[in-house]
């Protein structure tokens, strides 16, 4: 455990509304999302979700939760890069990850983390571009030498089909949940209209400790 990160992040779409997007930008979204939309559904009336693709979306809250020895006692030490700036939460992101962290041991944990966070943090590195850190360039690795740990992963034992919610998957586990009062389906929401950033800061750093919970409780069930 005191060699993993814990992380998690928070992501909105580029623009605020669909009325903001070029025309070329709302021909490639409804190109993108024609075979996701029911077939009345026009491209304009789905843009909230565009934050799930890191073509369309923007990172605006990176959260990183990891153990740190203070006179000799181990304590759980929760870090955030946030703000409207993206390139510079990346690259301090960046600069955590091969600057304190770049040894081998070290490992990256998030819930869905290989098919969401990870990629997508990588995704706008590329995008802004950013020299990827070592521990998300994964080109010519392989399998067991990608130091990634899934805790969505683990709990589908192979079942490619099967999506559990970091929260749903906490309860029903009886792990204990810092009190939240947003959910992802809001963020946007909270970042455009009330402007209230702090919110989602708070939300993604408790979801970075809930992470930890869930990942001990793995490791004590399989080790």
């Amino acid at each position: 455990m005191n060699n993993i990160l814990f992380i998690d992040i928070e992501t909105v779409p580029l623009h605020e509304s669909w009325a903001l997007l070029s025309e070329k930008e709302k021909q490639l979204y409804a190109k993108k999302t024609k075979y996701l939309r029911k077939d009345s559904e026009p491209p304009e009336a789905f843009y909230e979700r565009a934050g799930i693709w890191a073509e369309f979306g923007k990172i605006i809250c990176i959260s990183v939760a990891r153990f740190v020895w203070n006179k000799g006692q181990r304590q759980l030490k929760v870090i955030s890069f946030y703000g409207d700036d993206e390139e510079k939460i990346l690259q301090d992101f960046r600069r955590l990850l091969d600057n304190r962290h770049i040894n081998s041991k070290y490992l990256l944990c998030a819930h869905n983390g290989k098919e969401f966070d990870f990629p997508f943090i990588a995704r706008r590195m590329i995008i802004h571009q950013i020299q990827l850190p070592k521990k998300l360039d994964l080109f010519g690795k392989k399998p067991w030498e990608v130091p990634h740990l899934d805790t969505l992963e683990l709990w589908k034992f192979g079942d490619y089909k099967h999506f559990t919610s970091l929260q749903l998957l906490t309860h029903i586990l009886n792990i204990p949940s810092p009190k939240q009062d947003i959910d992802g389906s809001e963020v946007a929401m909270v970042y455009y209209q009330e402007q209230n950033l702090q919110r989602i800061v708070t939300y993604c750093e408790n979801d970075t400790m809930l992470l930890r919970r869930l990942s001990s409780n793995f490791l004590m069930s399989l080790y």
